[in-house]
């Protein structure tokens, strides 16, 4: 994939690269022969990542809320490649999973400006360098398109996300790039075992929620973003593809594990 019959080797960015999605995507991506820039708000994690990927990737560690970070991400990426064809803007963080009565305006602002903010200034900052042909995914998540109780920072961020996906996505087809979102469920993150280990959320609930019966691993989402940036994602663009085991399609007012299954092989 990472070859063209040109054979140039292609270069992804790949954002909050430092745990989780991130990473699980560098690693896949670096799997597929890309050479991968990895960033992280920490600068030692970016530079761990990037080493463990192996030789000929690089760190570009910085704030993508920071519109002189953002900028000089791409700058470094092409200076070290010389292009850029994939951007994952994967950074993000919590809201503290607190009732909206609660939340202080400090962390709202900051959960929108990483999640928002980084989508778009790092996705203006890559298109303008972006040969024709190239990709960018963002992370969405099932918050930003459904009601989700103490959530409200971070569904306002994902649900802006989402929406710039499918806005942008119209926009620069015309340059041939590409903006797909993925839209996860409940992943097993760092972020995700700690709100459960605060007792913020309710694995067990989730699981009984989720028709696959469980959380999902991040390199199930690393996949799928790898997927969107292939070409056999050709003809995709704008799509928010739910990766969440069946959670947002589920509607019954009852535990998933009561649904009878009538006539299933083996």
């Amino acid at each position: 994939m990472a070859k063209g019959t040109d054979h140039i080797v292609k270069a992804a960015l790949i954002t909050g690269a430092g745990a989780g999605i991130g990473l699980a995507t560098a690693q896949r991506l670096a799997r597929e022969g890309f050479r991968v820039a990895v960033n992280d708000l920490d600068p030692i994690k970016a530079a761990d990542v990037a080493m463990s990927l192996g030789k000929g990737h690089i760190a570009v560690p910085g704030d993508v809320a920071s519109e002189n970070d953002a900028e000089q991400m791409v700058d470094e990426t092409i200076g070290a490649f010389g292009r850029l064809d994939v951007l994952v803007n994967n950074a993000g963080i919590g809201d503290g999973a607190i009732p909206a009565l609660e939340q202080q305006i400090d962390r709202f602002r900051r959960t929108l400006s990483v999640h928002a903010d980084g989508c778009f200034l790092l996705s203006r900052a890559a298109a303008r360098v972006m040969p024709r042909g190239s990709a960018i995914v963002n992370l969405s998540s099932i918050a930003g398109q459904m009601g989700i109780p103490n959530r409200i920072g971070y569904a306002a961020a994902k649900g802006a996300v989402s929406m710039m996906t499918r806005v942008l996505a119209c926009e620069w087809a015309a340059l041939g790039i590409r903006v797909n979102a993925v839209a996860p469920g409940y992943v097993r993150t760092a972020l995700v075992d700690g709100l459960i280990a605060d007792g913020q959320i309710d694995a067990k609930g989730i699981e009984a929620r989720t028709p696959m019966r469980r959380l999902a691993e991040p390199v199930e989402i690393a996949d799928v973003i790898a997927f969107l940036v292939s070409d056999q994602a050709s003809y995709v663009t704008g799509a928010i593809l739910p990766v969440d085991g069946g959670y947002a399609a589920f509607g019954a007012p009852f535990d998933s594990a009561e649904i009878d299954v009538v006539g299933g092989a083996g």
